[in-house]
């Protein structure tokens, strides 16, 4: 395996892909590949315990169109395992510090899945002269929990305390300890303006496993999401009936194609 230091570039980037690597971020060790090439740099975030390996359906397709920068959280993947609490603004903090070490300069288009969601918004928030787009696919909201209690104020309440419980048998994990404890959603106002996607699953469930899945809450949960986008001055929200939570496995092409949307407004 080969291992080498970016240079700092300030116009263009042309790498080659590579092999998996390990950095040290903070006192941890995080595995990351970089690939593609162009003038644009994405950061791709992963879902709630997962791996880089989350975006292996888009990742060549979206190396063709930019130098690409995909990792392992804290705790994912081949990265330090480690059972402690970690708050989405703490990965956004160790996303930052990777960016930093592999001398990446210019702001990415950040493009998170899920509980990645959440480390974009707070990433966005805490340092906008880093970021120049987002795409969010199917993104945690805090929000989730209004849903169920919408639809049943009482079965709501229940499922909330399960899914805590759940979360909690592996040890330490933080994802529906975090983004469920009621913190306010960053808004446009302490995010830059940029342009701005998400794309949403509102994909019925014919046999859902709580009250989330329902129909009712399916609607909830795009009306949610087109509020937020809407806010934002190049806001735009895409629903799609034919993916479930994992669009970039689902649809992959709706992924790239959205992407190449946010790219052309940046040229």
């Amino acid at each position: 395996m080969k291992f080498f230091t970016l240079l700092l570039v300030t116009l263009s980037f042309s790498v080659f892909a590579l092999p998996t690597q390990f950095i040290k971020v903070n006192e941890f060790e995080l595995e990351y590949e970089i690939a593609g090439s162009g003038k644009h740099v994405v950061l791709l975030e992963a879902g709630g315990r997962s791996a880089m390996t989350d975006w292996d359906p888009v990742f060549s397709q979206i190396t063709e169109k930019a130098t690409v920068i995909r990792y392992s959280r804290v705790g994912n993947g081949n990265s330090t395992q480690i059972k402690r609490h970690f708050t989405s603004r703490d990965y956004a903090d160790h996303a930052s510090e990777l960016l930093k070490k592999l001398n990446i300069a210019e702001p990415v288009i950040l493009v998170a899945h899920s509980y990645g969601g959440s480390v974009a918004r707070d990433f966005a928030a805490a340092y906008p002269e880093k970021v120049k787009a987002l795409l969010l696919l199917d993104p945690s909201s805090e929000h989730d929990v209004d849903i169920l209690r919408a639809v049943n104020l009482e079965q709501g309440n229940l499922e909330i305390a399960q899914i805590k419980l759940d979360d909690m048998k592996d040890g330490m994990s933080n994802q529906y300890l975090d983004f469920w404890s009621k913190r306010p959603l960053p808004d446009y106002p302490q995010i830059k303006a940029m342009p701005t996607t998400v794309i949403v699953s509102v994909k019925k469930v014919e046999n859902p496993t709580n009250l989330f899945f329902t129909d009712q809450g399916r609607k909830l949960w795009g009306e949610h999401w087109h509020s937020w986008a809407a806010a934002f001055p190049q806001g735009r929200a895409v629903l799609t009936e034919q993916s479930g939570h994992y669009v970039q496995f689902d649809e992959p092409q709706l992924v790239v194609q959205e992407l190449t949307r946010l790219v052309e407004q940046l040229d």
